[in-house]
């Protein structure tokens, strides 16, 4: 870390070196100084999450640290105290997107000068980002980024006790903190972290600089969290890291992941998945455990973000198709009921027509369940930002159209199976378009929206599938089974 005008800045390059370094986590524990345990008497807060699952998870974490200060939630940030931007930095538009909204709500602090505004996640890491938020937005008081998210309190209180901005965000890499309290968005299903962190350094990912080198939380912790979530009514565990596969090898654990996952269904939690699994890694012994155990969905996120051999060199990937291939075909012939999706770049710098050609092929080949699609976006300070031949964003958008097409395509084509069939559906409540309707996904991941004469919500529900979407399905709930 390198302080400036007091402030503790991100530094890339350091993290970058430690992240390359082996050193085995450090582990702490989450301990509320007494003075911040009624910090938040009478005072409401407002947190907006951006971005992916790991953001969601540390939102959760977030909300947890400010109800056991005492601060009290709240939808509307004209009614928040404090107001705090979990941020995600992976492309500039996201980063674009919260700027915006910090700037548009700007004159919530000169209506109440003693409002405070927090920035912390994968932004926070960026010392560019952290210096055009110390220079053009002065309304946020509190920066804090993703090693040190457990210190929320101690900085929160040193804000509104001495009425001067802060800045802390370390670049230490090393640390896993336990025992931090959670409060999460729904009951029947939680997220929780196996591990932080990334070592693969593609050349256009800034997650390494960001969330640091990758360190694994200890078997024993995951698994009392997972017997927590499910003594709590929860009925769906989502095993979260960059690249599970690599749990424990910190650790010096042989296959680390397989064994977890058959520790994690030994708790008899009813359901888990898993995000995101990488080409490189992924093992027979793995297949193996979602074959044996059927509280392991069958689903997976198997990450591509390209189908030609030549781009997928220039990012550093480390594998090619014919291995991306193998491994695809393989989990669908062991698993024939297995549900794929993905994620695929477009417009990565020197991306040839033809090579761009060559991800269409992969997928009418693989024939994805759903992909998240994206235009190359340089993130500073990765290899793929300063590299020749960036592509111009009239082209990047017209493949990205091309390639929806496909993957629009596929999706219908892969829920059409479904219709007239009964699928097992995890309710998670009434729909977001339709409260006369209810929701949750399929143990293939199939998001279903159905009818029922009952209540079925936090229920494993059987649904009868009378319509087809590209992206949903429809159906309506068979009756209650009596035991």
């Amino acid at each position: 870390m390198k302080k400036q005008n007091d402030y503790i800045l991100p530094d890339h390059k350091a993290a970058a070196q430690r992240t390359k370094e082996a050193v085995e986590p450090e582990y702490g524990l989450f301990s509320l100084n007494s003075e911040c345990e009624a910090l938040g008497e009478g005072k409401k807060y407002f947190i907006r999450t951006y971005g992916c699952q790991a953001n969601v998870r540390d939102g959760e974490t977030i909300a947890g640290m400010m109800e056991v200060m005492n601060f009290t939630p709240c939808t509307d940030p004209k009614e928040a105290d404090v107001l705090i931007f979990n941020t995600c930095a992976v492309r500039r538009a996201a980063e674009e997107h919260v700027l915006g909204e910090i700037g548009m709500l700007k004159g919530l602090k000169k209506e109440n000068p003693d409002r405070i505004f927090c920035v912390c996640g994968c932004m926070a890491q960026e010392e560019a980002v952290v210096q055009e938020i110390l220079k053009y937005y002065p309304q946020v008081d509190l920066i804090f980024g993703t090693h040190n998210l457990y210190r929320l309190p101690d900085l929160l209180k040193k804000v509104m006790q001495t009425k001067k901005r802060s800045v802390e965000v370390f670049s230490e890499q090393g640390r896993v903190i336990e025992d931090l309290p959670v409060r999460r968005n729904q009951s029947i299903k939680g997220y929780i972290d196996i591990m932080y962190g990334c070592n693969k350094f593609c050349t256009y990912c800034i997650v390494p600089y960001t969330r640091g080198k990758e360190r694994s939380r200890r078997v024993g912790d995951i698994l009392r969290e997972v017997q927590q979530l499910r003594d709590d009514g929860g009925k769906e565990a989502m095993l979260l890291g960059q690249n599970v596969n690599a749990f424990g090898k910190d650790l010096g654990m042989e296959d680390g992941f397989t064994k977890l996952l058959i520790k994690v269904a030994e708790t008899g939690i009813e359901r888990i998945r898993f995000y995101s699994a990488s080409p490189r890694d992924y093992s027979e012994t793995t297949i193996q455990a979602m074959l044996d155990y059927p509280s392991i969905m069958p689903s997976l996120h198997l990450p591509v973000q390209s189908g030609s051999n030549s781009v997928l060199r220039r990012m550093a990937r480390g594998y090619t198709i014919e291995e991306y291939k193998e491994v695809y075909d393989r989990l669908k012939q062991r698993i024939p009921n297995i549900t794929f999706t993905t994620d695929l770049i477009v417009g990565f710098p020197g991306e040839t027509e033809e090579e761009f050609q060559e991800t269409l092929d992969l997928v009418d080949y693989c024939r994805f369940d759903n992909a998240y699609s994206f235009m190359y976006s340089p993130r500073s300070g990765t290899p793929a930002a300063i590299m020749e031949n960036q592509i111009p964003e009239n082209i990047k958008k017209e493949r990205l159209l091309r390639l929806n097409e496909h993957i629009n395509h596929w999706a219908r084509v892969n829920n059409e199976k479904y219709m007239d069939t009964v699928v097992e559906v995890l309710c998670e409540g009434t729909s977001k378009k339709d409260d006369t309707v209810y929701s949750g996904y399929s143990r293939e991941n199939k998001l279903v929206n159905f009818r029922s004469d009952y209540n079925p919500t936090g229920k494993i529900v059987k649904v009868h599938i009378t319509g087809v979407k590209s992206f949903s399905l429809d159906g309506i709930a068979l009756p209650q089974e009596t035991d």
